[in-house]
């Protein structure tokens, strides 16, 4: 029997991720990017990944190569002419994705689904850039995709009951738990449950009530939490949280998700989180 195809739209950290995962569980992947450099670089940065499952002795050399034999890359758009299923992992912009999801729109075929990874933008919006709204859909994979559990398959206004079944399936078939997100709201669960936490955890340092330290200490070990909210937003960066922040402040029209001027203030003195060698720990009031 001929192996599912999934096509990925975007080589990043969540792209990339995505392409490996469902490499790993034998699936044919076509995995795009804008240009060759980056598509390139994402298929490396897989195959550095898998290296070091083999180090670990979690996969084979010979499974290793598997794995990547069932990802092809490509930087034409109409090389996934033929897929059934789409997840598109790009830059958390809505005009962008409408443009590439209107693309695909008329590249595939009918029947085929588009889902985005988008962590808060609203699903309908960007399934009004095509003319299959029934056939579009929220797949939020989390950061590292390959490991980590859960997928919020999120309907938007015109989403089909057989699509969301699909994409429910797919999840599974990729070894996650799937939860169906029935409304489209900003942020759907997991960061509308987890962005106030963030914005209260960086008014108690505000405040001065205690560090970043000892925030991410008290909720660790008190929540049972496995990260604290300013190691998590380190990790995840932080000029990602603001802009997350101005956008439910935006569509809720809700002081609760007013960016702190804290958050503000260790932007602008260009410290984005760990990746670049400073953040949340070495903030000064």
């Amino acid at each position: 029997m001929e192996k599912f195809t999934l096509g990925v739209i975007g080589a990043g950290t969540m792209g990339n991720g995505i392409a490996q995962l469902g490499a790993q569980k034998g699936m044919k992947v076509i995995l795009w990017d804008m240009n060759e450099e980056l598509v390139s670089k994402g298929f490396d940065r897989i195959s550095a990944t898998l290296s070091k499952l083999v180090k670990r002795e979690k996969i084979t050399d010979a499974q290793k190569e598997e794995m990547l034999s069932n990802i092809k890359t490509t930087s034409k758009l109409e090389d996934l002419q033929n897929v059934s299923v789409v997840i598109e992992a790009i830059v958390e912009n809505l005009e962008v994705k409408q443009d590439v999801f209107r693309q695909l729109d008329n590249i595939l075929a009918p029947e085929a689904i588009i889902a985005t990874n988008t962590s808060s933008l609203s699903i309908t919006s960007i399934a009004e850039a095509t003319g299959r709204q029934e056939r579009v859909a929220g797949m939020h994979f989390f950061n590292p995709a390959p490991v980590m559990k859960l997928v919020e398959v999120v309907r938007g206004y015109k989403t089909s009951d057989e699509t969301v079944s699909t994409l429910m399936d797919l999840a599974k078939q990729m070894g996650k738990e799937a939860i169906e997100v029935k409304k489209d709201t900003p942020g759907f669960i997991v960061n509308r449950v987890m962005l106030p936490q963030f914005i209260e955890a960086i008014r108690l340092v505000e405040e001065g009530v205690a560090s970043p330290e000892d925030v991410d200490k008290a909720v660790k070990l008190g929540l049972n939490y496995p990260m604290g909210p300013f190691e998590l937003q380190d990790f995840a960066g932080v000029d990602i949280g603001l802009h997350v922040m101005e956008y439910f402040h935006d569509e809720y029209k809700s002081e609760r998700y007013a960016p702190p001027m804290a958050l503000k203030r260790l932007i602008r003195a260009g410290r984005l989180g760990r990746k670049t060698g400073a953040g949340w720990y070495d903030y000064e009031k």
